[in-house]
């Protein structure tokens, strides 16, 4: 499994209430959500993500509550993975419960710029900025993992 796709890169403590903020929590479906995914940070994410783009971010990604609506808006946003130097735990559990890839990099969460071209192999775990030429190694996640991710949650994992 493998994502490709334009870069949007975020900085350190993207909270929760940052990337789906609580006055659109009155409505649950995901299309609402990602409608107003990061509008907060960047007036125009949800204008410009393309389906399979890759979010980029910093240190304590998804802190905050413990709302699913957070990874759930990212992934109906259009978004194939997130990478961060490191993620919220909560957040880190939900988005794979909900199916969100998301890889923890350091280097590559530092190095990689808004814009840029990166593909993912999960399997691997090797991130490759294509802007760039730059690979950079993940801890690739275990198949258990990973089979639940490609699809699309836990609950269809084991349906």
């Amino acid at each position: 499994m493998n994502a490709k796709g334009r870069v949007h890169k975020f900085g350190d403590n993207v909270d929760t209430d940052v990337i789906i903020p609580a006055r659109y929590l009155n409505r649950s479906d995901e299309e609402w959500l990602a409608s107003h995914c990061m509008e907060d940070i960047d007036a125009d994410f949800a204008k410009n993500v393309k389906a399979g783009d890759i979010m980029v971010a910093e240190a304590n990604f998804g802190c905050g509550s413990s709302r699913e609506h957070a990874p759930i808006a990212i992934k109906a946003s259009g978004i194939s993975c997130v990478i961060a130097s490191t993620f919220a735990r909560i957040f880190y559990r939900n988005a794979i419960n909900i199916g969100l890839a998301i890889l923890e990099c350091d280097e590559a969460a530092k190095d990689i710029k808004d814009g840029d071209e990166v593909e993912v192999d999960f399997d691997s775990g090797v991130i490759s900025n294509i802007t760039t030429g730059k690979t950079y190694q993940a801890q690739p996640f275990p198949p258990f993992i990973q089979n639940i991710i490609k699809n699309g949650g836990l609950m269809n994992s084991i349906k």
